[in-house]
């Protein structure tokens, strides 16, 4: 694949939202009240909108993150990160809050429990967005994170005018089957109905929270009902991905057979890949093949943003992405 053309008629895609620092840990054992067991740790690089970011970049397609963070050292360390994977950072400090950190718990199985340390992410203003790095924005991508209070809500909207009056294409992370729960489910989509977005990447424990349809298949009819201008790109784990959409008819693609080891930002690298396909090609079919590929290697590895190697190059080479600027991800 060569992607000078699409990109020459294209801005950048531009992430907007979630920023942090992530702490991993995956005991070895069940823990007990007051004992000690061993395990494994690590600090990693985190944040939904910041890891569709990377994996864009890592794709091959320019990127670029806005968002908050505070003038610590997880912030360093986050920004630090943003720069070494090629992407872009558009960061407001604040003196006021500390950058947020998420602790996810891992369980033997490989999934993950997430507790959010709410940092200066949440706390994005409108008067604070790079207006003019919006208006030059190919893509926006947005994360239910920055929705469900406010702030970033008022932001996360503003950014979403920007864009999509600059041209702009737009896609929403649902981001948190559980928020949504606790938003309230006619409040949350009250907020969605009016964001034009062109994609929608729900999981099915999301989508399930939108339609109220336990069905993958009917709650794909609900959601192209309900959004009938967005390609829905519903994420389904080990049974890979479901699309359908205005010009897309409905279609499986297969998820790898990687073995689970961590699931931690495994939507968060399907997003970015299909993005980085779909703004070089606008084949939502390969895009989506692109996904699987790179969510499958992230499941397989310990983290949301694990180092490339070689397996991930072949990877990417084999669903036809071969730039410089894929293959210079370096561990």
């Amino acid at each position: 694949m060569t992607h000078s053309s699409s990109l020459s008629a294209r801005g950048p895609l531009v992430s907007l939202g979630d920023l942090a620092w992530d702490v991993l840990a995956k005991p070895d054992t069940i823990l007990q009240p007051g004992g000690d067991t061993t395990g494994r740790m690590e600090l990693l690089g985190g944040g939904s909108a910041a890891n569709v970011a990377v994996w864009a970049r890592r794709a091959g397609y320019p990127s670029t993150f806005v968002g908050k963070i505070g003038r610590d050292r997880f912030g360093e360390l986050a920004t630090a990160d943003l720069e070494a994977e090629g992407v872009q950072p558009e960061l407001t400090l604040s003196g006021q809050h500390r950058t947020g950190v998420i602790l996810a718990l891992i369980d033997q199985r490989g999934q993950r429990a997430m507790l959010t340390g709410q940092g200066a992410d949440w706390e994005l203003l409108p008067q604070e967005l790079p207006e003019s790095v919006l208006r030059a924005a190919g893509h926006l991508h947005l994360t239910a994170w920055s929705l469900f209070r406010d702030p970033p809500r008022a932001a996360a909207l503003e950014a979403a005018r920007l864009a999509k009056a600059a041209g702009a294409t737009l896609s929403l992370d649902p981001g948190s089957f559980q928020m949504i729960q606790q938003m309230g489910r006619e409040n949350f989509l009250e907020i969605v109905d009016n964001i034009p977005f062109d994609i929608i990447f729900p999981n099915d424990d999301e989508a399930r929270a939108m339609s109220h349809e336990s069905d993958p298949e009917r709650a794909m009819t609900w959601l192209r009902h309900r959004y009938p201008n967005a390609l829905v790109v519903l994420k389904l784990d080990e049974e890979g991905a479901l699309l359908e959409g205005p010009t897309q008819p409905r279609t499986r693609v297969s998820a790898t057979r990687d073995h689970l080891l961590d699931a931690t930002g495994a939507g968060d690298s399907f997003g970015g890949a299909f993005l980085a396909g779909w703004l070089a090609h606008g084949d939502a079919v390969r895009a989506a093949e692109l996904g699987a590929q790179v969510g499958g290697w992230v499941v397989s590895r310990f983290g949301a943003r694990p180092p490339a190697d070689d397996d991930l190059r072949a990877r990417l080479a084999s669903v036809g992405v071969t730039s410089a600027a894929a293959l210079a991800v370096t561990p």
